[in-house]
Parts: C-alpha cells; sequence; structure tokens
C-alpha cells in the first residue's frame, strides 16, 4: 500500500487528536484567565472610582456638620511627623474645622502618642493658640496611655490637660542618635572615602572617626531646641507647674505623679470632660482620616501592581 492510501494520512492518529485536544483546552484556559483579569481591572477600577467619589461626599464636613450644642473632638495619635497620620497639615486642618464650626463648644485634643517631630509639634502648638484667640474656645488635653515628648509639646498649648492615673507623661527632652561604625571598619580592613564640599557637609557621618567640634555643634543646637521645648511648656502651664530638678531632664511620670508635678490638671476621661465641662455630651470628631483609596495605595501599593504585572506577563507566555 502506497503512503497517499494509508489511513494514517487521511485521519490523525490518536497521538495528534490528543495533541489538538490539549491545545484546545490550554487555549480556552488561557481565554478564560485573560477574560478574568479583564474583569478584575474593570471591578478594580471601579471600587477606586467609588471610594474616590464616596471621599468627595465625605469631605463636605461645612454643609453636614451639626449645628446644635457638641463637643469637638480632635485625635493624635502614633508617631507625630510630616509623613504621618498625626501630621501638622493633618491635625491643623482638622482643628480649624472644630473651631470653626459653630455648634462646637469645646475642642477636645485624645492624644496617646510617644512624641515625634518638634518641628510638626511647634507648628500645631502655635495653631492651637492662634485659633484659641480668634474663636475664644477652650482646648482640652485628654491624655490616654502616653502623652510624652512632642505630644505633650502639643497637649500644653490647652487650657487643661487630663490624665489617667496610669497614662505616661513627661519627656520633656531632645534627642538625636545614630550608630559608629569607624571601629569596625578599621578591623574588617574597609576604608571610607567621603567626598565633601565643605567642611561640615559630612558632619556625624557614622563611617567616619568622631569629630568633638561637630559633636560640640550638634549638642548646643539640640541644647537650644530643648530650651524652647522648656518655654513652651512653661508658657502653656504657667504657674501650674512646680519645677523640679528632673522636670525638664526627659524623665517621664505615671499621670497621677503629673498631676502633683502640675504638668496635668487632673484625673479624667474624654466623656467626662464632655459631659462635666464642656455641657455638651455629643461628641463629633474632626478628625483627618485617611480614605479607603489611600489605605489601598499605602498597604498594597507597589506590591499589588507587582504582583498583577507578574501574573499577567505569566498569562501572556502561554501564547
Amino acid at each position: 500500500m502506497s503512503a497517499v492510501d494509508s489511513p494514517s494520512a487521511d485521519k490523525p492518529t490518536n497521538t495528534e487528536r490528543m495533541l489538538l485536544e490539549q491545545f484546545a483546552s490550554a487555549y480556552l484556559a488561557q481565554q478564560r484567565r485573560q477574560q478574568r483579569w479583564r474583569w478584575f481591572w474593570r471591578l478594580l477600577w471601579i471600587a477606586v472610582a467609588l471610594s474616590v467619589i464616596w471621599t468627595a461626599v465625605e469631605t463636605v464636613p461645612s454643609a453636614k456638620a451639626p449645628v446644635t450644642p457638641h463637643t469637638a473632638l480632635v485625635e493624635v495619635r502614633g508617631e507625630i511627623g510630616a509623613e504621618t497620620e498625626s501630621s501638622a497639615d493633618n491635625l491643623m486642618a482638622a482643628l480649624r474645622s472644630a473651631f470653626e464650626d459653630q455648634g462646637a463648644r469645646a475642642v477636645v485634643l485624645r492624644i496617646n502618642s510617644p512624641g515625634g517631630s518638634p518641628v510638626q509639634a511647634g507648628l500645631v502648638n502655635d495653631e492651637i493658640r492662634r485659633l484659641k484667640a480668634a474663636h475664644k474656645k477652650k482646648v482640652y488635653a485628654v491624655c490616654e496611655e502616653m502623652c510624652a515628648s512632642a505630644a505633650y509639646y502639643i497637649a500644653v498649648a490647652a487650657d487643661q490637660i487630663v490624665v489617667d492615673k496610669a497614662s505616661i507623661v513627661g519627656s520633656i527632652g531632645v534627642l538625636m542618635d545614630g550608630f559608629g561604625f569607624s571601629s569596625v571598619m578599621e578591623k574588617v580592613g574597609v576604608e571610607r572615602r567621603l567626598m565633601t564640599a565643605g567642611s561640615n557637609k559630612g558632619m556625624l557621618d557614622p563611617f567616619s572617626p568622631r569629630n568633638p567640634n561637630q559633636e560640640a555643634y550638634a549638642q548646643a543646637m539640640l541644647d537650644q531646641i530643648h530650651q524652647q521645648f522648656i518655654q513652651v511648656v512653661k508658657d502653656g502651664r504657667g504657674k501650674r507647674l512646680k519645677v523640679e530638678p528632673d522636670t525638664f531632664s526627659g524623665l517621664f511620670w505615671n499621670g497621677q505623679q503629673a498631676v502633683g508635678l502640675g504638668l496635668a490638671d487632673r484625673l479624667g476621661s474624654l466623656d467626662q470632660v464632655a459631659r462635666d465641662e464642656v455641657k455638651a455630651e455629643d461628641i463629633i470628631d474632626y478628625t483627618q482620616k485617611e480614605n479607603l483609596a489611600e489605605r489601598l495605595a499605602k498597604r498594597f501599593g507597589a506590591s499589588v501592581g507587582a504582583g498583577a504585572v507578574h501574573a499577567m506577563r505569566s498569562a501572556v507566555t502561554i501564547h
């Protein structure tokens, strides 16, 4: 029988049929994967768009703000810094909204923070004092677990500081920390090659030997910032402050001790202040909060994008 008359020439073999079926199955699977990714990205963009719309609606507090008497709340939580939730920008925006609301009888700062940037704290302290003078409203600082360092810098702008008996209060000091690796580098035979234009441009470089003149300059700068902090505390607390040798040493105390030292006025809570001091039990939170899109961007951000791109590339390579 010739090759032309062979049945295998006209009909696919079992092997060929299996290969065709596998190819068709893989092709259909690939199409389904691509379809799922298309739907994933569509839904993701829809979710982002909805979160932006929701945020735009939520950030119109002036139109929805209650006109009935209430206590305005601004939270100071976590580290105080330019890129944190308790940044000067966020806190000052919240404070302005609270003070400008006609229904707000007083403003309460609820603080739970270990401190942070003296610059950010100083900006907030200045703004509180300005707003108090402009709107003639009292400010209360209610300290929870911790009100230390830069957080206390903010608290002393309040008319009263209220603490729990176990709160951590104080730490009126300034620090600059780092490491020195020059001895280790010498032991392992590593040479530091640092080039600068300006004799102090490499000041306090951790890989270079200590320079007494530069350290003295840095210490003088820290001392000056410390004196600024001390003056802010004295201005804020006035005659209530009982200055002792350790008051400005960076030491901290519990709430009960802080009251005895004049660092705080009394023991209490947010609800107690709203009820007994402000005489407005309704508490409205003016704190600037991240919206859904911002939280997604910070938590997943580049990692989600990288993962999605990798998955898409993997899908494409099947072709």
